[in-house]
Order: structure tokens, then sequence, then C-alpha cells
């Protein structure tokens, strides 16, 4: 594979041209990433992605004609196969559930710095999820165990509860005291237990089994 096939292709999506222009100015600075296109809203945004086919876009939340909510709704029944970051100033835990459930792959503050976002990009693309801090203190909070999910042992509802949060292996096996192996081992029991083999689907079941708030 070439160099230049397996760069990250973004398409980004804000209603400030300032906002865009440093964006693209930041973002072009990265080995591994083509910004492709630009759009103002999430009806552009629609119409563009179909044209360019990104691997991820950056998105905004309020704009006007398609907000980000109704635009990652399409999304995901239009174009299924293309990963949506959120980049937003709201820290409302509804907000931000309701772009969860509407099949965005992660969610980020604006007042995050550049390498964070660049992280969370790259997370994403790699088939992780990602909410930076400041999302994650609104939207999680740990909760007392449904009872729907006692199929799942105590250590994987912690492994569970990790990867909802948005966390790596790595950070995971940090956290817990143990080896990243078994955390990848825990993984690949609660995804074989649930029958849900994705990231989002974890995030999601995490969410309605009430073992993040």
């Amino acid at each position: 594979m070439s160099k230049a096939s397996s760069r990250l292709r973004v398409l980004l999506v804000d209603d400030h041209t300032l906002v865009l222009d440093g964006l693209q100015a930041r973002l072009e600075l990265e080995d591994n990433m083509d910004i492709i296109g630009t759009a103002s809203n999430g009806l552009e945004a629609l119409q563009k992605s179909a044209e360019l086919t990104p691997d991820l876009i950056l998105m905004d939340v309020s704009m006007p004609v398609l907000n980000g909510l109704e635009a990652t709704k399409r999304f995901k029944a239009e174009q299924p196969n293309v990963k949506i970051l959120m980049l937003s100033m709201h820290n409302d835990k509804e907000y931000i559930l309701s772009l969860i459930q509407s099949g965005a792959n992660g969610y980020v503050l604006k007042d995050v710095s550049s390498e964070e976002l660049v992280q969370a990009i790259n997370t994403v693309h790699q088939g992780g999820t990602y909410f930076s801090a400041g999302a994650s203190a609104s939207l999680f909070s740990p909760t007392e165990v449904n009872q729907q999910a006692e199929e799942l042992t105590k250590r994987e509802i912690s492994v569970l509860t990790e990867v909802a949060m948005g966390l790596s292996n790595k950070e995971i096996a940090q956290a817990l005291d143990i080896s990243v192996r078994t955390v990848e081992t825990h993984r690949q029991n609660i995804k074989n237990k649930l029958d849900i083999h994705t990231s989002a689907g974890l995030v999601k079941y995490a969410i309605e089994q009430q073992l993040i708030d």
C-alpha cells in the first residue's frame, strides 16, 4: 500500500469559516491526514461526503440547515461506513447521549488541545470511541449494575465500563492493574457474551444497562 493511499481522509464541517480555517491549518500538519474538503452545515456535509468519500468526518453540532445530530442520523442510514467525530462547545449530558445513540463515534469539546483532537481523530479512525475529559465527566458516572448485565463477571463489567468511557486497552490495563493481554481477553469475552462486536455498540449497551449514567 502506498503512503498516499494509507492517509486518513478527513472532511471538516462547521458553520464558522474561521474555525474551519484553523482546523484545516492544524490538521494538515499531520503526516497521516488529508483534509479533502469542508462544509458549513449537515446537508452540505452529506452531499460532499457522497462525492469525496472521506474516512472520517469532524463535525460541529450546532449548524443551520441541518444540525450535527440530524446529520449523524442520516449519515448512519445513508453512509454507514464513515466515522463521525463530533466537535462542540456543548457539554450537556442529554445532548451528548443523543449523539451517541444516533451513531457518533466520539465527542470532543472545543476547549481541548490540538494534540488531543489529533488523538481523538486517530482513535476513532482506528475503530475506537473517544470522549474528551469534559464530555466524559458530563456523561459518565458509575452507577449500580443492572441485573441484566449479571451474565458478565465483575472484572468484565469493570473493563466494559472503562471501554465505554473511551479508554484504550493500555489505559484500562493501567487503571485496573492488569496486563494489556488480559484486557484484550476480557474485551473479546464481553463481545462474545453480548454478541456485540463494535466499540460503539458496547457504549450503547453500557448506557442502556446503566453501567454508566
